[in-house]
């Protein structure tokens, strides 16, 4: 039987949309309405899962779903960069160390995860799920999570995953089994 998931970009907070913010952080009373004018748009699910943090809670309360956490669907883990805006990390560290972790899958010059790292752990969470995980699971994560996925899904070099632009609220729907994936654009309300 092959697996039917979504996985689902959480909503936007206040550092979405201003000074972006490396890592996690609440929603704001529009990135909770925006995730419930999307509620309707989303496939059936008879499983729901969701990465640990904040945002995505906040963004599956809102959906007015109950889901598991799953840890392995953390967001990308960006170590002394956590919490900082990019400008604050470039004034610190200079612009070679930001420029080297999004042209190098395997640098992680924040003392975090590198975006190999990354890719092996949500390809491997893919790959392990089990057959009879059934056609409605339902992910909720960051975004760095959804453009892991759609590398290993597409078996696309590591270097695409900067290229992969998920906005709020955005998801792909992988349909298959460990190894073979088919990747498919899911609609939800527009933010």
């Amino acid at each position: 039987m092959s697996i039917r998931l979504t996985l689902l970009c959480a909503a936007a907070g206040p550092s979405a949309r201003g000074e972006a913010r490396f890592g996690d952080g609440p929603l704001d009373e529009r990135g909770v309405r925006e995730a419930r004018a999307a509620a309707a748009a989303l496939p059936a699910a008879s499983v729901v899962l969701r990465a640990p943090s904040v945002r995505c809670g906040q963004t599956v309360q809102a959906l007015g779903l109950d889901a598991a956490v799953d840890d392995r669907l953390r967001d990308l883990d960006y170590g002394d960069w956590q919490g900082r805006s990019l400008a604050d990390v470039v004034a610190a560290v200079g612009p070679e160390p930001v420029g080297e972790w999004t042209t190098d899958p395997g640098a992680a010059p924040h003392g975090g995860e590198s975006v190999r790292e990354l890719c092996l752990r949500i390809g491997a969470w893919l790959d392990e799920l089990p057959q009879d995980a059934g056609r409605g699971v339902l992910g909720v994560v960051e975004p760095a999570v959804v453009r892991a996925a759609s590398v290993h899904a597409l078996g696309a070099p590591l270097s695409a995953f900067w290229r992969i632009d998920v906005p709020p609220l955005s998801g792909v729907g992988l349909t298959g089994r460990a190894g073979r994936w088919n990747l498919r654009l899911i609609a939800t309300a527009s933010p």
